[in-house]
């Protein structure tokens, strides 16, 4: 009888290489009196990652029953629900919708979203903000207004949100979706509107430039789903006309099917050749039937009940492995955040988190924690300084604690070689 877990590694290929992702560091280890520490035995920890293994986080913003964006715990348990996500997740998305975060002009939640960022920073995650531009989710208040004042308005709550959120929020979706902004039709905005007149290279420069002159410090992604030929031509055009970019923002939502191996190394060749770090920024694979080919906007796809099923969710923990060990097989990709931990309120009510929605880790939950929190991370462990004091550290690329006799606890950096886009600097918890 075959024992295997249903979400073993089922794909042909070899076992892709990690190895630009790990790294060596010699450190001298001095004593409370700062003499080197010689011939000591200390005890080495790994306390973060260099590469982001995101989530969005949408449920443990502070509660506000007016705001759609935020998942009612009701009937399962906040505290099992934050150490399920923690247990897993580096880094989170926070919701930032212009039409949610502001819905009557001039009463942004900034105070609510700023208490959001703190409660996960407190927590050593770092915060991301979706999205500052984007033609879906635009207030209705501003439909019908001269497109000179609708571009001031936008420009002022670019500022306005990544002034006053930096320091809790450097990490942002700048503008999205920009390839179908302009002929965007399923909705009236006055965003989409505006992109006819400014273009898309105008409205990418519009977002880019303004918040950078809010926070300099902030890494900033131009961000989409639209992974055809279109999207190059866009980034193509917006590096030409001399446009900033910190990242590139992939969209995977493969509620239609996993993409395999090789259309995803594909895509990522594709976009790796600019230069810039890859961002998977919305990933999802659902555990029950799979959305029919034909559909065009996943939105267009209503049933009245997408349940999760056995077989689908050990296709979903298979392909779940299979999809990280690739994205992390390639150097430019630094951060992948999945869509969504939790089945209850998943996007378009599918079965596409990890955790069922009585609260239960489905396998790809395990088979997940396996690679982050075991395989990719190094475990504590010991390590002897030699004569001069000296040590050397192999591991992860992250931040290491390293234990020293008296209870001390020196912190240092592995670093890749090439600096990462993604901040890192975050409190100690």
């Amino acid at each position: 009888m075959d024992h295997r877990p249903p979400f073993a590694l089922t794909s042909p290929s070899p076992e892709p290489s990690m190895a630009h992702r790990r790294g060596s560091l010699e450190v001298l280890l001095r004593d409370a009196q700062g003499a080197p520490l010689r011939d000591t035995e200390v005890t080495v920890e790994q306390r973060s990652h260099a590469f982001a293994f995101g989530c969005h986080g949408f449920e443990f913003l502070p509660e506000d029953p007016e705001d759609i964006t935020n998942v009612s715990a009701a009937s399962q348990d906040p505290a099992r629900m934050e150490e399920q996500w923690r247990a897993l997740f580096t880094t989170a998305t926070v919701p930032v919708y212009w039409s949610l975060f502001e819905p009557q002009e001039g009463s942004p939640a900034t105070d609510r979203l700023a208490a959001g960022a703190r409660w996960f920073a407190e927590r050593g995650i770092r915060v991301k903000g979706h999205p500052l531009v984007w033609h879906t989710l635009a207030p209705t208040w501003l439909r019908g207004r001269d497109l000179d004042e609708v571009e001031k308005t936008l420009r002022a709550r670019i500022t306005r949100e990544v002034g006053q959120l930096a320091g809790a929020i450097d990490c942002w979706d700048a503008i999205n979706e920009v390839v179908i902004m302009p002929v965007f039709t399923q909705e009236p905005n006055a965003i989409t509107e505006l992109s006819r007149t400014l273009g898309r290279i105008g409205m990418i420069r519009l977002a880019f430039e303004q918040a950078r002159e809010a926070n300099p410090r902030a890494t900033l992604l131009l961000n989409d789903f639209d992974l055809s030929t279109a999207y190059d031509t866009l980034i193509e055009g917006v590096l030409e006309a001399g446009i900033e970019l910190d990242a590139i923002g992939l969209q995977s939502h493969m509620h239609q099917g996993y993409w395999g191996e090789e259309k995803t190394l594909g895509i990522l060749e594709r976009f790796s050749r600019y230069g810039l770090p890859l961002h998977l920024t919305e990933t999802t694979l659902v555990s029950g039937d799979l959305m029919p080919p034909e559909i065009v906007d996943l939105n267009d796809h209503q049933v009245d009940s997408w349940p999760s099923t056995p077989e689908g969710e050990a296709r979903q923990a298979d392909e779940l492995v299979r999809h990280y060990r690739t994205l992390l097989s390639h150097p430019s990709v630094e951060a992948v955040t999945y869509w969504g931990l939790f089945d209850r309120g998943a996007w378009l009510g599918a079965p596409a988190g990890l955790v069922r929605e009585d609260g239960s880790p489905k396998p790809s939950y395990e088979a997940l924690h396996n690679l982050i929190r075991g395989e990719w991370w190094t475990g504590p462990h010991q390590v002897r300084t030699d004569g001069d004091g000296r040590a050397r550290l192999e591991g992860w690329f992250g931040e290491y604690a390293v234990h020293l006799p008296g209870g001390r606890v020196e912190v240092v950096e592995l670093n890749a070689p090439a600096p990462q886009s993604f901040p890192q600097t975050m409190p100690h918890s």
